[in-house]
């Protein structure tokens, strides 16, 4: 083997293994459980260099491929660790499979991931002090320098920073999450305060040139150019389109209240330093390889964009690619293609854009669907609908056929009527404007504390729809600041505007069709051909997506022609 990976199926073990496979490598990923194939082969990576074997580095290996390079990415990273617990993997585990490298008669280079806060020349780690996790990565460093030098193997030690990229979720994407659901009232730590970055992308690469390298080096891998924790916060928060802490308060001062009230680990608070980084030594080397980070806050936007589409671990993303942006001055998630969209689909009340995910699979043509402003993942927009969609669509260069579900379907007409020019149809599917009114309280003051308090199930159960993906997608956005509420106000808006569909059908001069579903049908008589779901009710893109997409598709041929 070209290499072998312990740790193979962590966050940065996985990134190696696919890093060193496109370099045509032959590698052993030494794993317990194999999840790494799957991962691969969904990212299309070819695994045809791929042998993965079974390994447990708690205990002295044995039985293994030879390799002429040994990359030890394991490791227990957690907070909240037991001593014996962090111990196993992050010390006892390093020098096994150090003790195994040493005999291997072409080992080329071991390389051992440490950390930047953890790696010293000396000294003896305070389990208490530290906790287990930063601890028992000080003991480990230590052990393995001190091994390799006794054995005379040839190591290199990296010492990354925190490692981001889609997939990872703990560590400083807590903080992330606590801003991006309205859970971080202060800023923990002072205006110095540094928490360098790096992407996993380029820390993958680095990892796979070191062997290249002379041996004994230690590298401190990260960002110089990362901003001051304060900065890094604001970046995100304007990118996400939240607001952000104005205060701050002390690590000192974190340190002495109790975790209930702060919502802080200890165990995390002292990464919260102002310390910098002998970091020379890894930029020579990036650069003679041909490496370049990408700009700080770049990384920390497309990672901020990954933790939000993945419900921070929590949930796979569902339309691809996905991001925020600007649209009529306000921060707007975007799914699908857009420039190009056969199809833009705008979705109504309380879901967001995952709910065209069942529907979209099935069209032939890309998609554009946006969370509406203020709904789903989007930032308020001071602005009306249809002007706001006038923004979405200035990007857009073909004629797609609008789509536009309950809500919005009155600014979709109002749009088609001022824009005809830009869209080849519009496409109505259980126009609310033209349906009979919900329950009243649904649109009461106290309904927005309710919609806050749902389960998915009951959610679920209050949509009359089976629970799914995009129903949590749904009831995750209803308990962030303000969803709930916005979506009370946008159910008045239309229970006002009730009456006016008629009149706004009237106003398109584009070619024009209504689905609906049998269980929900229209209660306001129109001269147009209404398309009749059987068995369908006020979600038919959920409920019936095959027969909703063989509609839009069917009207849409024409269109192609």
């Amino acid at each position: 083997m070209d290499a072998i990976v312990f740790g193979a199926t962590g966050f940065i073990g996985r990134s190696l293994v696919a890093e060193l496979l496109g370099r045509g490598q032959r590698v052993a990923a030494a794993v317990r459980t194999d999840t790494l194939t799957p991962w691969l082969l969904a990212r299309g990576v070819d695994i045809a260099g791929l042998t993965v074997v079974t390994a447990d580095i708690t205990r002295p290996l044995a039985d293994l491929p030879e390799a002429r390079d040994v990359y030890n990415t394991a490791a227990r990273y957690a907070f909240g660790l037991g001593e014996r617990e962090a111990r196993a993997t992050n010390v006892i585990g390093a020098t096994n499979v150090l003790e195994w490298a040493a005999n291997l008669p072409a080992l080329r280079r071991l390389v051992h991931v440490s950390g930047y806060r953890v790696s010293a020349p000396s000294g003896t780690p305070d389990y208490a002090a530290l906790g287990a996790y930063e601890a028992s990565k000080f003991e480990g460093d230590l052990a393995v320098r001190a091994l390799a030098k006794e054995r005379g193997a040839p190591l290199t030690i990296a010492n990354p920073s925190t490692v981001i990229g889609p997939g990872q979720y703990i560590g400083l994407a807590g903080l992330v999450r606590n801003l991006w659901e309205g859970r971080l009232p202060a800023i923990p730590g002072g205006p110095e305060v540094f928490v360098p970055i790096v992407t996993i992308d380029y820390f993958a690469r680095f990892l796979a040139s070191i062997p290249e390298s002379p041996a004994g080096e230690h590298y401190w891998v990260l960002d110089d150019a990362t901003p001051p924790l304060p900065e890094l916060i604001r970046t995100v928060a304007d990118h996400l389109g939240v607001p952000g802490p104005r205060r701050s308060i002390p690590v000192g001062l974190l340190r002495r209240l109790p975790r209930a009230l702060t919502g802080a680990d200890p165990e995390t608070l002292s990464f919260l330093s102002t310390d910098r980084y002998p970091t020379a030594a890894a930029h020579s080397f990036a650069a003679a390889a041909g490496l370049e980070m990408p700009p700080a806050e770049d990384a920390l936007r497309v990672w901020a964009d990954d933790l939000v589409a993945e419900r921070f671990g929590t949930a796979a993303p569902g339309l691809r690619p996905y991001g925020f942006h600007s649209v009529a001055g306000s921060r707007t998630w975007i799914t699908g293609d857009r420039h190009t969209p056969e199809y833009v689909l705008l979705h109504g009340l309380p879901m967001n854009a995952e709910v065209w995910t069942p529907l979209a699979g099935r069209l032939r043509g890309p998609v554009l669907a946006p969370d509406l402003p203020g709904l789903g993942r989007s930032a308020p927009s001071d602005r009306p609908l249809e002007e706001w969609l006038a923004d979405l669509m200035s990007p857009v260069r073909t004629r797609p056929v609008l789509v536009a579900h309950s809500l919005a379907c009155g600014p979709a007409m109002r749009y088609a009527a001022a824009h005809p020019d830009r869209i080849a149809k519009l496409v109505l599917i259980a126009p609310a404007l033209l349906q009979a009114p919900g329950p009243r309280s649904a649109r009461s003051a106290p309904a927005a504390a309710m919609l806050r308090r749902l389960s998915v199930q009951r959610l679920a159960d209050t949509l009359h729809l089976p629970s799914g993906p995009e129903i949590e997608s749904a009831a995750a956005d209803l308990r962030r600041p303000g969803v709930a509420r916005r979506v009370v106000r946008a159910l008045r808006t239309v229970h006002a505007e009730r009456g006016s569909g008629r009149e706004l059908l009237d106003r398109v001069r584009v070619p024009l069709e209504i689905v609906v579903g049998s269980a929900d049908p229209l209660a306001v008589p129109v001269d147009q051909r209404v398309i009749v779901l059987p068995g369908a009710g006020h979600y038919p893109q959920l409920t019936h997506p095959a027969e909703l997409a063989e509609q839009l598709e069917s009207l849409s041929d024409p269109l192609r022609r």
